[in-house]
């Protein structure tokens, strides 16, 4: 998945408009024009795109956070250089303030199942030997719980997920995070 894409997605799940765009960035002390947040939201194909670098993704998620929960007192966090999808999991678990249970409510809503443990290796820290890297279908699928859950009985579009079908575990017919490519 792309930064352009997480970031649209996340525009469409929270039904942000351009303005609360700027202002989220804004809230990590990072300013962006609305025709730079238009351009961060175009289409792959378009080419006024213009991409969205890690450090610039991680200074919207850390200002989602700020938005969701409130400024942290002290010093606010450094944005990463460099993102990873364990990252962008864990930087939207803290904005949304869920618990594993949450979490495992959001997956299932777009059908697969999984146990904490298997959860808690998302967030482990790289050197740890259960760390498990977190693939762009299991991000996606939880960009798409998150849709389900937030967008659920609004009119309006469905976005697009791209999302391939989930193989089937042995677990009488349940979609299996194990085995998701």
């Amino acid at each position: 998945m792309t930064n352009n894409d997480v970031l649209r997605r996340i525009r469409y799940i929270f039904n942000f408009n351009d303005s609360k765009m700027v202002a989220v960035f804004g809230l990590a002390d990072y300013r962006v024009t609305l025709d730079q947040i238009s351009c961060f939201l175009k289409k792959d194909d378009d080419p006024a795109l213009q991409k969205c670098n890690d450090n610039q993704l991680a200074t919207f998620l850390n200002g989602l956070i700020i938005d969701k929960r409130g400024k942290k007192e002290g010093g606010q966090p450094e944005p990463e250089e460099i993102l990873n999808n364990n990252i962008i999991f864990r930087k939207l678990r803290i904005a949304l303030n869920l618990k594993a249970e949450d979490i495992l409510e959001i997956l299932n809503l777009a059908n697969i199942s999984t146990s904490k443990h298997e959860l808690s290796a998302f967030f482990r820290r790289p050197g740890h030997k259960h760390y498990r890297n977190c693939k762009d279908q299991i991000l996606r699928l939880f960009l798409k719980g998150l849709q389900i859950k937030y967008r659920a009985g609004k009119e309006s579009v469905p976005l697009n997920l791209d999302c391939k079908q989930n193989r089937v575990s042995s677990k009488k017919g349940s979609p299996d995070i194990r085995n998701v490519s």
